[in-house]
C-alpha cells in the first residue's frame, strides 16, 4: 500500500471493466520498468503515483471529475477523466504504449512539459499532464488540464498527484450545478 494512501480505499477506488483491462491495466509494475519508463520519457515519476499503480497499474476510476478553480471547455468549474494511464508500455493507454504520453505531444501538439497520465472523454481535445515546468524533470510535478480546444490553455488541477486521487469525486456533484 501506498505511503501516502494509508487511509485509501483503493478496492474501491477502480471501476472493473473488460475494457479498462484490455485498454488500461497494465501489469503488475516492477522496478525495472518504473526505470524503464522513466528513461525513455526524461521524467522521474511522482512517488505517490508509482506506489498508487502498484495497487493496479492503470485503469479507470470510480470518481472522474475535480474542481477546478477556472472554466475549462468541459465545465464552468470541473474537468473529467476517462482513465488513467499504466506505468509501461503493454497497453495502449499506458505512458510508453501506442497512444502514451509522447504520442500526445507528437501527433496532437500538446506542449512538452511533463508526462501525459490521464485521458479525457472529449477523445483528445483535452488531457491531464504532470506539469514539470516549475520543478524540473526530477522534482514533483503539479496536475494541470489542457485544453486543445482551447489553444492548449493549461489550467492547475492539483499541486500534487495524491491531491489529484484525492480531490476526484463523482459525477453526481456536479449535476445540480451545471
Amino acid at each position: 500500500m501506498a505511503k501516502g494512501f494509508a487511509d485509501f480505499d483503493f478496492a474501491g477506488f477502480w471501476e472493473p471493466s473488460e475494457y479498462a483491462f484490455e485498454q488500461y491495466v497494465g501489469a503488475p509494475l516492477t522496478d525495472a520498468v518504473v526505470a524503464a519508463v522513466e528513461r525513455d520519457l526524461g521524467y522521474k515519476l511522482p512517488r505517490a503515483y508509482v506506489e498508487f499503480m502498484r495497487f493496479q497499474n492503470g485503469g479507470i476510476p470510480r470518481r472522474t471529475n475535480h474542481r477546478t478553480k477556472e472554466q475549462t471547455s468541459w465545465s464552468h468549474d470541473h474537468i473529467a477523466i476517462t482513465g488513467l494511464y499504466s506505468i509501461g508500455s503493454d497497453k495502449r493507454y499506458s505512458l510508453c504504449g501506442e497512444i502514451g504520453s509522447r504520442f500526445w505531444v507528437k501527433q496532437w501538439g500538446y506542449p512538452p512539459i511533463g508526462v501525459y497520465f490521464a485521458d479525457c472523454p472529449s477523445a483528445g481535445h483535452d488531457m491531464l499532464c504532470l506539469d514539470y515546468r516549475t520543478c524540473g524533470p526530477n522534482g514533483e510535478p503539479q496536475v494541470v488540464h489542457i485544453d486543445q480546444e482551447w489553444d492548449y490553455k493549461i489550467v492547475l488541477v492539483a499541486e500534487t498527484f495524491e491531491a489529484f486521487i484525492r480531490g476526484l469525486e463523482d459525477g453526481s456533484a456536479f449535476e445540480s450545478e451545471d
